[in-house]
């Protein structure tokens, strides 16, 4: 009973030495040793890369020398102070600031004392300073994807490029703008897809969610100018059903090599991004989309872009006629393939 007694009488008198202390985090000290920050490193090091070891060691070893052994106001406050001066990157500063508040929450289990931790928020990184957004430099025209379909032919006609090759590149380009479809899923489509959507009357290609960035299936019309161009490469292809319907990597490098103006490459300030790239076909219909009016609701679908809510992942399933209708209300008078083209059929 005494020893309890006692063990009460100590427990009381700790109550009474914390209620007597300050509430200011400014008047508080508190310690921890060398080898419990050793400790903490050492397992921080655990499995990574050789780059976040070197910014892990660089933050540990700035954390000793900024406060000796001592958690306090002044201590962490120049240790803030020092990462800011010391590094200029945001990176750094975070890599620095946040593993001194993981050293902190781990002092504030090892000791069972939450106050350790309160002192995280001397360490809260610098407001940054929003930049204004503005609309895009990039202007992707009719006249760029023409220009594009125009190089592949004058490859071809040069004996630089196969007929196979080009009438691949060329309904790809014709695709990818009509459709605004992703690189990522241009490259996966296959052929069997467009086997099958080229026996619908309204030809209109299914998406599988695999296949699609934001793993979302969806139904994707076919321009009528595209059709005479994917029979005839069906046709000279002679490729199995599974096979992938675009040589996508050819094309992206030829692409690259090619460096093929933009019409409106004078709106861009960095010279070496006034070259045409895939993305920019799914760019062009984007912003054709303004031009030519179309459905915004359509358009979201079929780019599958701004459909994260629930209405779209719980409601709505568009059926591929009505998907192919309201596209072509919008797409029906946009024609984009230059006459040169049609040598190819």
């Amino acid at each position: 009973m005494t020893e309890m007694f006692e063990n009460s009488k100590l427990s009381t008198q700790n109550i009474k030495s914390l209620q007597n202390t300050s509430d200011s985090l400014i008047d508080l000290e508190l310690e921890y040793s060398r080898e419990e920050l050793e400790a903490y490193t050492q397992n921080r090091l655990k499995g990574i890369s050789k780059k976040t070891r070197w910014w892990i060691e660089k933050a540990s070893q700035t954390f000793w020398e900024q406060t000796q052994g001592v958690i306090s106001y002044n201590t962490i406050n120049r240790l803030r102070e020092y990462t800011l001066n010391n590094w200029e990157s945001r990176d750094a500063w975070s890599k620095v600031l946040s593993f001194a508040k993981g050293f902190l929450g781990y002092l504030s289990k090892l000791r069972m004392d939450q106050r350790y931790l309160n002192f995280s928020i001397f360490l809260e990184m610098p407001k940054a300073i929003k930049e204004k957004k503005r609309t895009t430099d990039r202007v992707i025209t009719e006249k760029d994807v023409e220009r594009v379909i125009k190089f592949f032919i004058k490859r071809w006609k040069a004996g630089e490029l196969s007929r196979k090759k080009t009438l691949s590149h060329v309904t790809q380009t014709l695709f990818g703008a009509y459709s605004g479809q992703r690189p990522y899923t241009i490259a996966r489509l296959r052929v069997d897809q467009f086997e099958e959507a080229l026996k619908l009357k309204t030809p209109t290609i299914l998406v599988e969610a695999s296949q699609d960035k934001i793993r979302m299936e969806h139904y994707v019309p076919l321009h009528p100018d595209i059709v005479p161009f994917l029979k005839a490469l069906l046709k000279i292809r002679k490729k199995q059903g599974k096979e992938k319907m675009f040589d996508y990597n050819s094309y992206e490098q030829l692409l690259k090599r090619a460096k093929i103006s933009l019409e409106r490459g004078d709106l861009i300030k960095d010279p070496n991004k006034r070259h045409f790239v895939v993305g920019d076909l799914r760019k062009f219909a984007e912003q054709m989309a303004d031009k030519i009016k179309w459905d915004i609701s359509n358009k979201n679908y079929i780019l599958t872009h701004g459909v994260s809510s629930v209405d779209w992942s719980n409601y709505k399933h568009p059926l591929p006629e009505f998907v192919y209708q309201i596209y072509m209300e919008s797409w029906e008078n946009v024609h984009l393939v230059p006459k040169e083209a049609y040598e190819l059929l």
